[in-house]
């Protein structure tokens, strides 16, 4: 069975699959609608970013390699190419992970680096938001939307635009980084260097944080502030309003700057539904005043957009070998 290898690459984990695909038909481009894939095998393990970047590099070529003679053993031949998606700025034209903080790397040729231990075949490398939106706006939540902004709300907040089937890098590959869009500027510091960051106030971490201090237990998560705001705890209740108001802020920037057809919130916040999307949807509705209302939707594949993204990426390649 002709398939190909997708990788995720996180900060703590690898997600990682075989994905079976057919040979695209004559005419197909990568903005064609995509069959949704098969997942003929997943598999995860650490990340190891303590051993330090080499080693990082050296467990994401020794993975692809394993899935590779799995491919070969189970499915009669190797993997036809394959995907993989990284964390930080990457130069998807090069195929270069220029930096990722978690990770500690710079300039890492991986194109390059996993199609040589691959034995040659293309491989696709993807910014890890920008490849779960591919996901996601394919065949997910934003499947059949023209314009879309998939915003996962995680450790961070960064988002991918969709346009037309594609996803928007930029003229830099930095597209997206709406979790910098100042929105309180006397707000609590960022690591960009500047104060009052949507993603200091709305990401999932911030509200843990924010949860942390307010009930006094320093273990306290983002989760555990739904829980208590469906409790009817209001300590909770204005910890979770202070990040909506300031989420609601930052998106109708975003639709300003957009006009996206459907908004796909995901992550970690995304979880606690209802919780969320009701008082969300109303302070959008509140702020917006000539700017046309979006869809705003919960994502539809969870943790693994990224690695169903990755997949779609590598049968991108085989589709641009079809129709060269």
């Amino acid at each position: 069975m002709r398939h190909v290898i997708a990788l995720d690459v996180g900060g703590t984990g690898i997600k990682a699959a075989l994905v079976g695909t057919e040979a695209a038909p004559s005419g197909s481009s990568p903005g064609a609608p995509a069959r949704p894939p098969v997942l003929l095998h997943e598999a995860r393990r650490p990340t190891g970013r303590e051993r330090g970047p080499e080693a990082v590099i050296g467990t994401i070529l020794d993975f692809a390699a394993e899935l590779r003679e799995l491919g070969a053993r189970k499915y009669g031949a190797p993997a036809a190419a394959a995907g993989v998606a990284v964390p930080g700025i990457v130069d998807e034209t090069t195929g270069t992970a220029v930096y990722a903080a978690n990770l500690g790397w710079r300039d890492v040729p991986l194109r390059r680096l996993l199609s040589e231990r691959l034995d040659g075949v293309p491989v696709a490398l993807g910014h890890d938001v920008r490849t779960g939106g591919l996901a996601e706006g394919r065949i997910g939540a934003g499947k059949g939307a023209d314009r879309f902004v998939f915003l996962p709300l995680g450790t961070g907040i960064a988002a991918a635009i969709g346009i037309g089937g594609r996803i928007e890098a930029g003229a830099h590959g930095s597209a997206g980084e709406i979790g910098h869009i100042v929105v309180r500027p006397e707000g609590p510091e960022c690591g960009c260097g500047r104060r009052g960051c949507l993603e200091t106030l709305a990401s999932a971490a911030a509200v843990g944080r924010a949860w942390a201090a307010a009930c006094g237990d320093p273990d306290a998560t983002a989760a555990d502030a739904a829980k208590a705001v469906e409790s009817g705890d209001p300590a909770a209740a204005a910890v979770w309003q202070e990040a909506v108001d300031a989420l609601a802020d930052g998106l109708v920037t975003c639709l300003t700057l957009l006009d996206p057809r459907t908004l796909i919130i995901g992550g970690g916040l995304a979880e606690a539904g209802d919780t969320l999307f009701a008082p969300l949807r109303e302070a959008v509705r509140q702020r917006v005043t000539f700017q046309p209302l979006p869809s705003i939707v919960p994502a539809a594949l969870g943790d693994a957009a990224g690695c169903l993204g990755a997949g779609l990426l590598a049968r991108d390649l085989l589709s641009t070998e079809v129709t060269a």
